[in-house]
């Protein structure tokens, strides 16, 4: 992973995850986590439960709706014309493991060339995480294509191994080629630019030729300026969650980005890189969504006029 992700990403990650570890035993910490964690998420769906809105919040959280984006590109190789990404993101899958069938239900019978993961594969920052791995394995095995990920800044970097070997091939600050009839299109993956900010474009784009069309996959759609000025033509982005719990008309009650507004939910523009920043697979923190439904998203390239 130190050659993978880049020697100073890495190390900094490790130390932050670290800490991460130690201060899921501290019940007093300067973020307050595990307080959260142990007395006011429990405390919040009690008071759900009182009102009787935790179980319209469930059927919500279950609720995935498929969504479709086309991504016009410039220069964009003949043999792509209609290649499609089905991208995920925030699955928090350890929240609730029921969310797998879901999910296969959403994407069963949908027509897509790679899927792609756009971060937060847990529910917890701190703590252990293996009980991503059984639920992310039986996922896997529904997605009818090459699995593609980046790590969130709810993940820790020794998930990368088992998940690799249950499918899903993570872009650590690196890049790798899709080829189609003799033509190549280049993924790109940073590492979370948010929480971690271990992002490294240069070390990502090391093996990227010139002039080669490319789709950032990242956790959060904070570098779109950064993404912009090296000439991506894609940012795929996801954890903001669209607000997750919002009001009737969609207005986002809680921002966890510090990106603009209009680049916290479905399709963007800055200049000439278009953007998605998905309202996320799953759910944080509670199992639960109000007026914002999770999604699933068909991503469909064509030439721009």
């Amino acid at each position: 992973m130190n050659e993978r992700m880049g020697e100073r990403a890495y190390a900094r990650r490790r130390k932050i995850e670290r800490g991460r570890l130690i201060e899921y035993h501290l019940p007093v910490s300067p973020r307050m986590t595990a307080l959260k964690i142990r007395v006011i998420r429990p405390i919040l769906t009690l008071g759900l439960r009182v009102l009787g809105l935790y179980r319209h919040g469930y059927r919500q959280f279950h609720n995935i709706r498929v969504r479709r984006n086309t991504l016009a590109i410039r220069r964009l190789p003949d043999a792509f014309e209609g290649f499609t990404l089905l991208q995920m993101s925030d699955l928090h899958i350890d929240l609730d493991a029921t969310l797998v069938d879901s999910v296969a239900a959403a994407i069963a019978g949908l027509q897509y060339d790679v899927c792609v993961i756009t971060g937060d594969f847990r529910n917890s920052t701190i703590g252990a995480w293996d009980a991503v791995v059984p639920p992310m394995r039986r996922l896997v095995e529904q997605i009818r294509a090459p699995v593609y990920a980046v790590l969130g800044n709810h993940d820790f970097a020794d998930m990368v191994p088992p998940l690799e070997a249950a499918g899903v091939r993570f872009l650590v600050n690196e890049s790798t080629a899709v080829e189609r009839d003799g033509a190549a299109l280049y993924l790109v993956g940073i590492d979370d630019p948010n929480i971690y900010a271990t992002h490294d474009f240069d070390h990502a784009l090391r093996r990227v030729p010139s002039g080669a069309i490319r789709i950032l996959l990242s956790h959060s759609p904070a570098i779109f300026r950064e993404a912009a000025a090296r000439g991506f033509e894609v940012l795929l982005a996801g954890h903001t969650h669209g607000g997750q719990v919002c009001l009737p008309w969609g207005g986002i009650l809680v921002r966890n980005d510090k990106s603009p507004r209009r680049f916290l939910r479905g399709a963007w523009r800055h200049g000439d890189l278009q953007g998605y920043t998905s309202s996320g697979t799953g759910s944080c923190g509670i199992p639960i969504r109000f007026n914002c439904p999770p999604e699933v998203t068909l991503h469909t390239l064509q030439h721009a006029p």
